[in-house]
């Protein structure tokens, strides 16, 4: 009898346990699983938790009392993240309870109106965040004409999946509202902001629109046009941000595909926002991918990134407008301070390669450091080579060329195999900033030790930095030798119809400034 009581509780328990499982099962069928980990953030929670809060330190300072929103891209983070936490940084000290995400529409193609996710929460890397299905009921009783239930077009959408990793970290207790505005009608999307403030009306509550800016134009297209887009929406007037993106359009930019991939929610943003107080916005940074260093980034073909803040702050300081790249005249001198910036920045780089998937964007340093330079950054493990390679020209800020150096050094260089995560730790950063280059007559007017030098000949070319001859102990010839076999030319190939150019450095590395 005892046996058959036990088997019977035993049988009970595994029904428990199988009608429990279901439940889960029914429950997380009815949330949205990421579709874009591992390709526009990282799928590793650990990497996903540390690169937001890596870009948050390094977020700009808060600007604006009064946040109603924020316009923040949607790229993967190794484009884009600095930028998008630059945005969440200011409204990180707010309290909120829901966070409404307007994404634009990538995947539906025929999709016209305002479609709301009828699941019950977004999973990311980080967990389950919920969605608040109050307010999705609402916005359909108060916009009926326009909203709409549709999962499919969710399903695939990055402007949405790539914000929700911010807001767990940033406020892992709030619900969120996916919303795909469908098309970037003027009267929809104002209707439908309208509605979406009446709605949030009383509620401790912050809308997030996930817009990229330019999308492939030139660096210095983008430039302009970014700019001129960034301030039309801090003007927070809708009409006048819809006709400044069609007049760009209709310029014929070479290679501009679009102003903003998110005009659409930038619109319904600016509605909501209006109607709920905001009386302008603040520009709070911009980059472009050409930002970035190589190879991640190239300037001939970029997209643009924003960060904005639709606040009711009535306190109408300077609006603030994309950098622009400096053109004073070149100093060849580096301070202490300078030298030390640079090798913690080449070894911030290299870290978040290892650790986050994403990069440190090359920005906040002095004048000084932002002026065009050439660069080598070298790498030696336990005192021997590990890679080096290097950028002769000064046509980049310093910063950013020290940071490409780096990737370029670790990763490929084609004399060395990859470097690896755990070597890191065991490589000592050489930086040696360039001299402008200065062709010379011949090689006699090479001083070994002094001089760096770039030998070319038959459309080959070489180059030795000028510490490399003294810690080899070449003579000028020696040197001369090996730079031909470098170029994959003969022993003295230097002595007849060869060119030369040299330069300077200013060389320094860990050891030397710890």
């Amino acid at each position: 009898m005892k046996l058959l009581r036990l088997n019977i509780l035993l049988l009970v328990v595994i029904f428990c346990f199988a009608a429990a499982c279901q439940a889960n099962k029914v429950a997380d069928s009815d949330v949205r699983e990421p579709a874009v980990a591992g390709k526009f953030y990282p799928e590793s929670a650990a990497k996903l938790r540390l690169a937001i809060e890596k870009f948050l330190q390094d977020a700009v300072p808060v600007k604006v009392k009064k946040p109603v929103a924020i316009m923040v891209p949607h790229a993967g983070y190794i484009y884009s993240g600095q930028i998008c936490a630059d945005g969440f940084k200011q409204v990180r000290n707010q309290k909120y309870d829901v966070i409404v995400i307007l994404g634009t529409n990538h995947t539906s193609r025929n999709l016209q109106s305002i479609a709301l996710y009828s699941g019950e929460g977004f999973r990311t890397p980080l967990g389950k965040t919920p969605v608040d299905k109050s307010i999705i009921s609402a916005l359909l009783k108060e916009s009926p004409k326009d909203c709409i239930l549709d999962k499919s077009a969710h399903e695939s959408e990055h402007s949405l999946e790539v914000i929700v990793p911010f807001i767990q970290v940033v406020f892992p207790k709030a619900k969120i509202v996916p919303i795909v505005v469908g098309s970037p009608d003027l009267y929809i999307c104002t209707r439908f902001g309208q509605a979406l403030a009446k709605v949030l009306k009383n509620k401790n509550a912050l809308i997030v629109a996930s817009s990229d800016l330019s999308h492939y134009p030139s660096q210095e297209d983008a430039n302009i046009v970014d700019k001129e887009t960034l301030a039309a929406i801090a003007k927070l007037d809708i009409a006048e941000f819809h006709k400044t993106v069609e007049k760009n359009m209709n310029k014929n930019i070479p290679n501009l595909s679009t102003c903003a991939c998110g005009e659409a929610p930038i619109m319904a943003a600016m509605a909501a926002a209006k109607s709920l107080g905001a009386s302008r916005g603040v520009i709070i940074s911009y980059a472009n991918s050409g930002d970035l260093p190589e190879p991640i980034g190239e300037c001939s073909r970029v997209v643009g990134y924003g960060a904005v803040v639709l606040t009711a702050d009535s306190d109408k300081k300077a609006i603030i407008a994309p950098a622009k790249k400096t053109t004073t005249a070149v100093s060849s001198s580096l301070t202490t301070s300078d030298k030390k910036i640079l090798l913690v920045f080449a070894r911030e780089t290299l870290s978040r390669i290892f650790t986050t998937d994403t990069v440190p964007l090359a920005r906040s340093f002095s004048e000084n450091l932002q002026q065009p330079r050439g660069a080598f950054v070298t790498l030696k493990k336990k005192g021997e080579l590990r890679g080096c390679i290097g950028h002769m020209i000064a046509d980049e800020p310093l910063g950013k060329i020290v940071g490409s150096m780096a990737i370029q050094a670790a990763l490929n260089d084609r004399r060395f195999s990859p470097l690896t995560a755990e070597e890191l730790k065991d490589i000592e950063i050489e930086i040696s900033v360039l001299t402008p280059m200065k062709k010379i007559a011949s090689a006699a007017d090479i001083l070994v030790g002094r001089d760096g030098v770039l030998l070319s000949k038959d459309g080959r070319s070489a180059v030795f930095l000028p510490q490399v001859a003294k810690e080899q102990g070449w003579s000028r010839e020696e040197t001369l030798d090996h730079l031909c076999q470098k170029a994959g030319l003969d022993s003295g190939c230097w002595k007849k119809g060869a060119q030369f150019s040299t330069f300077q450095a200013v060389v320094f590395s860990e050891s030397e400034l710890k």
